[in-house]
């Protein structure tokens, strides 16, 4: 038989390896066996699908276990009214320094937001809006989170999905910041968003995930969490320090019941001397870095 020349001289097409993404780390204790995967909450829809050992190690765990379970929502805008909001007849604009509210009428007029839409919101959610923002305008969305990826995934294997936090409890961190450091908080974003190191950090975190990149991702962690600012100082020993001991209790009480468990959580909460990997290990746990 015949075969046309265009077709039998066509090339194979060759399917391009997907690259590791993130941190993995296997973690073996008494028998058991469970993953850690650390996750960005923003990011691009060419991420996904995540590489085959991510994939492999979620296959074969029995549950998916995340901070928070994203598809809950109404616990989640609960949350953010609660802690995130002033009571009915406050306003931001009573709770700023002239010069502090003169610089956020600023960013709001250039991000293209009229004032009455947040006035009713407390400072640190303000500039959380602002920063998210423009890191949308570059193209990464919340959207494309790997949490929703994981999550899709779970559902289709009927895997059980776990919390490891409340949303209760994450958003109530933000409120032991008072309102002075709320307003120094807000101010040093609005400096990070006019100087182009809101959008700087944000997407070499995210870059630096997306190529598994250890040694960037470790350097842009030291960057995040050191200095005398608000922002570093809450980031370093509020949302760290103080959730990553939590954390790797919920962790240790799952493997005791769960044969493999898949616990995908912030990148950062993977990081460092006090990361839950090597609270883990400090307890006890072979715990081994896969990338």
């Amino acid at each position: 038989m015949n075969v046309p020349n265009a077709v039998a001289t066509a090339e194979p097409i060759e399917l391009k390896p997907v690259p590791r993404r993130g941190a993995l780390y296997r973690v073996r204790h008494d028998g058991k066996t469970s993953y850690l995967f650390g996750t960005i909450h923003v990011g691009k829809q060419g991420f996904f699908p995540l590489e085959p050992e991510v994939t492999r190690a979620l296959d074969h765990a029995s549950s998916l276990v995340l901070e928070l379970d994203t598809r809950q929502y109404e616990p989640f805008q609960r949350a953010l009214a609660k802690y995130g909001s002033y009571p009915a007849g406050e306003s931001i604009t009573r709770h700023l320094s002239p010069d502090a509210l003169a610089r956020l009428e600023q960013a709001l007029a250039k991000a293209g937001i009229p004032m009455r839409n947040v006035e009713n919101y407390r400072p640190w959610l303000v500039a959380n809006i602002l920063v998210g923002g423009e890191i949308e305008k570059h193209g990464y969305h919340r959207s494309n989170g790997v949490e929703g990826f994981l999550l899709s995934a779970a559902v289709k294997q009927k895997k059980q999905v776990r919390e490891l936090e409340t949303a209760d409890y994450q958003l109530s961190l933000f409120a032991s910041l008072d309102d002075a450091q709320q307003e120094r908080y807000l101010l040093e974003n609005l400096d990070d968003l006019e100087n182009g190191k809101a959008l700087q950090k944000s997407a070499g975190l995210i870059d630096a995930w997306s190529t598994a990149d250890s040694a960037r991702i470790a350097a842009l962690a030291r960057e995040l969490t050191t200095g005398d600012t608000v922002s570093a100082m809450f980031m370093d020993r509020t949302l760290l320090r103080q959730r990553n001991p939590q954390m790797t209790a919920h962790i240790e009480a799952i493997m005791r019941s769960d044969e493999v468990a898949f616990v995908g959580i912030g990148l950062l909460h993977l990081v460092g001397e006090e990361s839950v990997p090597e609270l883990l290990r400090r307890r006890g746990y072979d715990v081994e870095k896969m990338y």
